[in-house]
């Protein structure tokens, strides 16, 4: 890899850098990857959807016209036969993964009591499991490299509690303590490990969501939304570009000395 020169490393700080992205194709994960790009990171687009991974890299690769087109890479990240596959292939295109974005996750309610095995299982396949195994496959080649950048997409239900949701809270409170493990471990490494964690966020999911508790409930679409921005002290959805600021600027040489943290991005329902 080239090494930059200082007007480009202040223009696109990841320039040269390798990024790969799960849960790529929408919302929080389509908005990181066009930062990243903007950033200069060359790009893997990972998820279950190639269709929709492959738009997205069309759209990236025609406002980035000078840098490499983002490859794509369909897989299952609670396979982890898939993702050891994946993460060999990303790196046949673009080299050793310098950068991870375990975005890619999974909600769904249920009262405790009827919270059923399988269901517990898939919130912690996909939330928890699935950034580890991709984690693990990440780390080898960061370490070689002496330099990495993982960042996990959490969610305030990893630092707080929410009814009707237990699977889901207990996943994504394990994957903050993934996250604090696994930056204890590396800090001597050159590698930081980061979890950012958005409150409701205004995606596709939320917008599916709010039809859900409108169909359930009968209440409006506006008293619905009302339920989503609630707890919000600024009274609004998270946007998903806002999300991605704090992703990328995680991923920059500036980030150094950060890590193991858990950042908040839910305009003030956690501190």
């Amino acid at each position: 890899m080239t090494t930059p020169d200082t007007s480009t490393q202040q223009l696109r700080p990841l320039h040269g850098r390798h990024a790969l992205i799960t849960g790529a194709g929408r919302g929080i994960g389509a908005a990181i990857a066009h930062r990243l790009a903007a950033d200069g990171a060359q790009l893997t687009l990972v998820g279950r959807q190639a269709n929709t991974l492959q738009a997205l890299a069309h759209t990236i690769a025609a406002q980035h016209p000078e840098a490499p087109r983002p490859q794509v890479l369909p897989c299952d990240v609670t396979d982890a036969a898939a993702v050891q596959h994946c993460f060999e292939q990303a790196a046949a295109g673009f080299g050793p993964v310098h950068i991870l974005i375990n975005n890619a996750g999974q909600a769904q309610s249920a009262p405790v009591q009827h919270t059923t095995d399988a269901l517990w299982q898939q919130m912690l396949a996909v939330n928890l499991t699935g950034t580890f195994q991709c984690s693990r496959a990440a780390v080898p080649g960061m370490l070689t490299a002496g330099w990495g950048r993982i960042v996990n997409v959490a969610s305030t239900a990893g630092q707080r509690g929410y009814a009707y949701v237990s699977a889901y809270v207990a996943a994504k409170h394990g994957v903050v303590g993934l996250t604090r493990a696994m930056a204890l471990e590396l800090a001597r490494k050159g590698i930081t490990v980061n979890a950012v964690c958005p409150g409701y966020t205004d995606t596709d999911l939320l917008a599916h969501s709010i039809a859900n508790v409108v169909a359930k409930t009968g209440r409006s679409p506006a008293e619905a939304l009302a339920e989503f921005t609630r707890p919000n002290p600024q009274g609004r959805l998270v946007q998903p570009e806002e999300v991605a600021d704090a992703v990328a600027w995680l991923c920059t040489p500036a980030a150094a000395s950060i890590t193991g943290q858990d950042v908040s991005v839910s305009g003030g329902e956690v501190m």
